[in-house]
């Protein structure tokens, strides 16, 4: 496992769980929470965020202080048009919130309901065209659509981010089936992204094949957002050692695990 590293693009982690900050009730109990998921990649939603504070008690002057902990994600999160979200992520790029020497990483997001928060594939896909051609890593969120998610990959982003369940909805895996399909032809990593609820959800997704799995509300609005980070953690590691060992088929009748007869010699 020490050796399992999660390579988006010129990116490599070694954490698979990748988190967010928005929701908690303080930027100390965010702090906590995003030590305690040991999370490397943390995102950050450019247009809800106070850009220009930078103190210690802010939450932009707190990740900036550990950038070189975490690889900030900027986040689209808000944006409705292709145009917009690419006028975003544009503005990342101009904040040189990456590391050093190294491509700008972002989150497409393009919302195509306000109610339901579904991705508009239209505008993704429209968006994911431009922001590669310009030498973005691009992670696009995205309806969990096995088709949607080639023609991103196809367009080159380094990485495809199908929903669990509607954003922070809390509901987890709602078709594991599309999911595990996703992951069968995808030559990108799956970062299961929104719905996840708990640490099963988490697990699931990895049991699944999937590379990684985004949470934020999850974590933010449980009772105790330290303890659920430690549990997400735990979780999506329980989850991809299960995939990586092999499960045992699944069988329609019983299978005695002790032998039918005593060998005597």
């Amino acid at each position: 496992m020490s050796e399992d590293l999660l390579h988006i693009g010129p990116y490599t982690f070694r954490s698979r769980l990748f988190v967010g900050t928005g929701k908690y009730k303080d930027v100390d109990e965010t702090r906590r929470a995003l030590e305690a998921s040991g999370a490397e990649v943390i995102t950050v939603a450019l247009r809800r965020v106070d850009l220009n504070a930078r103190g210690g008690d802010s939450l932009m002057g707190m990740l900036l202080a550990n950038r070189g902990r975490w690889t900030l994600l900027a986040n689209t999160a808000g944006c409705y048009t292709a145009d917009d979200a690419i006028r975003v992520c544009r503005l990342a790029r101009e904040l040189d919130l990456g590391p050093a020497g190294q491509p700008p990483i972002v989150k497409l997001e393009v919302i195509g309901d306000a109610k339901t928060l579904y991705p508009d594939n239209e505008q993704t896909l429209e968006a994911a065209k431009v922001l590669v051609k310009e030498g973005f890593v691009v992670l696009p969120y995205c309806i969990d659509d096995p088709i949607v998610c080639r023609k991103l990959e196809e367009l080159g982003c380094a990485a495809v981010m199908p929903l669990a369940a509607p954003i922070g909805s809390g509901l987890g895996i709602r078709n594991e089936h599309n999911l595990a399909i996703i992951r069968e032809h995808a030559k990108v990593p799956v970062i299961v992204d929104a719905g996840v609820g708990t640490a099963s959800d988490a697990a699931i997704a990895m049991e699944l094949g999937c590379d990684g799995v985004l949470m934020n509300t999850a974590i933010a609005q449980a009772k105790d957002p330290i303890l659920m980070a430690e549990a997400m953690r735990e979780g999506l590691g329980a989850g991809r050692k299960a995939f990586l060992a092999g499960r045992m088929p699944k069988r329609r009748y019983a299978n005695a695990s002790s032998p039918t007869a005593l060998q005597i010699e």
